[in-house]
Parts: C-alpha cells; structure tokens; sequence
C-alpha cells in the first residue's frame, strides 16, 4: 500500500481525500492541510520521510515543496484548466444574474488566464490580474482586490487562495474560489495511480553495490601472519554477510578487498544508513579507506556498468564516501547526507554542448557546479565557495570559472574584500 501525502487547504484536502475513496485500492491517502501556503516548506520536510507520493491541490505548494525537496520526482499537483475558471464566472452569473466581465483575479501566469479569456470572448481590459509567485505575501493580494473593488473598477473577484476568499467575503466583496473542477482532480488521482506504478517498477529495479578497502596489498602486508589476514578477513565478511541480510541479497567475493552485493534499488536505498555504518566497520577493522559504488539498472549488466562508474568517482573524492549512479545516468555523491549533491553526466542541448567543448569543460563539471548552486540556494557565488564544497583546488576553480566566462556560461557581476590585504575575491552568477 502506498502513501499518498495530500496538501493544500482543509477543505481541498477534505474534497480530494474523500474523491480518493476509489483509488484506495493501491493508495492510502493522508491529509497535510495548511493555512497559509508558506506552511508547505515545513509540511514537506517534516514528513517526506512517511510519504511515497505528495498530491498538491495547486501548483504554488508544489513550486514550494520542490525548492525544498530539490526532485519532484515524487511530486503530483492538481492542473488548474479554463474549466475552473469557466465554473468561477457560472456562479458569478448565478448568483447576480448576469455575466459579470469586470472582475479582479489574482493567478500564478499570465498564459493559462489569456487563453481562457479568449474562448469566453471577453476584454482583458475589464479583468484586472495579479500575478503572485511563492514569495508573493498573500495580504498584497487581499489589498488588490479590495482596491479594485472600492475603487468601482470591479463587481466581483476570483482568487485561488481560501484565507482571501473568506477575507474578501468578510468584507462583502462578491468573490468566488478558484478551485479545480471533479474531472481535473480525477484525471491527477490517474497520474498519481501511475506515478505509484512507476515507482514500484523503480524499486524492484536491480541494484549492485561495488565496496573496495583500498590498497589491500598493504593491508596484507601487515598482517602478522596468514593466520592473522585469514582473520581479518573473516571479520569483513562478517560486516558484509550483516549487509546483504538486510538488503536480501547476495555477496559476491571478487578479490583483493573488492565485494559485490546484488539487491534491489528499494532495498539499497531504504537501508542507506546500513550501508553507511558497514563501510565504516570495514574501515575500522582493515585500517584503511572504502570505496563505494552503487549502479541502478533494468539488467544486471547495467547495473554493474552504472556500479563501476560509481566506485571510479568514489576514488576521486578525498573524502570517499557512497557515489549512485542512475538508470537515467544521474550521479549523486554523498548520497543520505545532508551535503547529497545530484546531477547528470548527460546533456542534450547541442549548442550548450558546443560552448563546453570551447571552454574545455565536461558536462559533468557544469552539471555538478550547477547542482551546487541549486542545492545551496546562491544567486552568486565565489571561487572559493566551488572550491570548499566540490572539494577543489581554488586554483583549479578560478580555471573553470574563467573558462565558463570565455564561452559566455557565467559572467563576473562584483567583488568582495573579506580583509585589507590580498586581492579581493570576484563575483560570479552562472548565466
């Protein structure tokens, strides 16, 4: 049974559990309601780990959930169409019977309002628009209503927000609740249905696990005796035994300190913790560094493929630690830690691929300083803050970036002088 995650308003959430009702059948549905959409951050982050799927009622919570998450892999939201808004000005005609064109309506784009505007035959000039965004302070959209409602230029609004919907109505404005229609909340419960289906093909994908103590010749050489490296060997089978229990699968002995564990992907990256606490158990008994890879796959020959990938990156880090690569060809480095940074070794785009190719830089360079900047939330960012959390030389850093400048990829915006000595540090946004 999978976990769906519902956020959005109480009786959003309310009506869309209760449509819920027939897909129970593979889907269990929790409600997350909130009163101000910023509560959505917290929401998310706070029970990501309980939740398979998350079902947003709008495409605002779902904007702020993936800034937070960073994937949406496992993100759904509710796709308000012109549908919605048609049933907004059916009411309004209802209820003062007579089609009202003069109205205040505040929306997350401009392009969605247009098109539906046009199929009514109406005059953008009479419809006031306000276009808010996952910072946008929702009394700023409370006053614009009200504004053009005392200011005589509507006779009615239309919001997507339920605390301005009951404040508009307290203060006796005609207004009416941009919700999405049964059909557009059906059609997201099929997504979701299908996303969950997705998911478990995703989980029962084939995972191998590459774990190498580095420099075993070494490790050999200090044994006192065979006797004492029999041991010793003994005891990292043990550590690793421990593992492939938890993870259901097998272990394959390769070596000269090299094992490789055959799982599922669900099981790999439910017991990452496990993983982590193994390879810290071999390298207290060896005395030595671990290196780990881990490759997702359809087949076994792909996953391995992906595994050895993973364990060459695993080598290039000082630091070591656990490096997954994708079906899809994403990597992800310190994979479980809060410092977890993903990005692809592939691109499509041919002419971003000409200009890397000038500035002599690979695709998984940018793509991984991209991720950073990303997942760090900088509108800017120095030679040093590249080289402190990719674990680069600074001088190795000032290259790129000034290659990434040649071929028009970033551009140098100020400088910063932390002290009175030595050259102040330049400023850099990627473009």
């Amino acid at each position: 049974m999978h976990r769906i995650g519902v956020v959005g308003p109480q009786p959003s959430v309310e009506r869309m559990i209760d449509m819920g009702k027939a897909f129970e059948k593979d889907m269990r549905f929790y409600p997350y309601p909130y009163e101000r959409f910023q509560e959505t951050r917290e929401l998310v982050k706070a029970n990501d780990h309980q939740v398979d799927v998350w079902l947003f009622s709008g495409k605002l919570s779902y904007m702020i959930a993936r800034q937070e998450l960073g994937s949406a892999e496992n993100m759904v939201h509710v796709q308000h169409t012109e549908a919605s808004l048609y049933k907004c000005f059916l009411m309004m005609a209802k209820e003062q019977g007579r089609f009202l064109e003069r109205v205040s309506i505040d929306e997350l784009e401009k392009t969605q309002l247009d098109y539906a505007l046009q199929q009514l035959e109406m005059e953008h000039r009479d419809v006031y628009l306000k276009i808010y965004d996952v910072d946008t302070n929702p009394e700023e959209l409370l006053d614009f209503h009200l504004q053009m409602w005392r200011e005589g230029k509507t006779d009615g609004a239309i919001t997507c927000f339920e605390g301005i919907y009951r404040g508009l109505k307290a203060a006796g404005v005609p207004v009416y609740w941009f919700t999405p229609t049964r059909l557009e909340i059906l059609q997201t419960f099929r997504i979701v249905a299908e996303k969950v289906r997705t998911l478990y093909f995703k989980d029962t994908q084939i995972g191998v696990e590459i774990i190498e103590i580095e420099h075993f010749d070494r490790v050999a050489e200090k044994a006192k005796s065979p006797y004492h490296l029999q041991h010793l060997e003994l005891r990292l089978k043990e550590a690793l035994l421990n593992l492939c229990e938890k993870l259901n699968g097998s272990l394959l002995e390769k070596g000269n300190g090299r094992y490789v564990v055959f799982s599922s992907r669900g099981a790999i990256e439910r017991e990452i913790d496990i993983l982590r606490e193994t390879i810290r158990q071999l390298s207290l008994v060896s005395e030595s560094m671990v290196a780990v890879g881990v490759g997702f796959g359809e087949t076994v020959f792909t996953a391995e493929v992906n595994a050895r990938r993973a364990i060459g990156q695993s080598k290039e880090k000082a630091e070591r630690g656990i490096v997954i690569v994708q079906e899809d060809g994403t990597v992800i480095e310190a994979a479980g830690l809060e410092s977890e940074l993903a990005y692809s070794y592939r691109m499509q785009d041919q002419e971003f691929l000409e200009k890397l190719k000038k500035g002599n830089i690979s695709v998984r360079t940018y793509n991984k300083i991209e991720a950073l900047i990303r997942r760090m939330g900088w509108s800017e960012f120095t030679t040093k803050d590249l080289a402190l959390h990719l674990h680069l030389d600074e001088r190795n850093a000032r290259r790129i970036v000034a290659y990434l400048c040649e071929v028009d990829l970033a551009e140098c915006i100020g400088e910063e002088s932390v002290s009175t000595r030595g050259r102040p540090s330049k400023i850099y946004r990627l473009k």
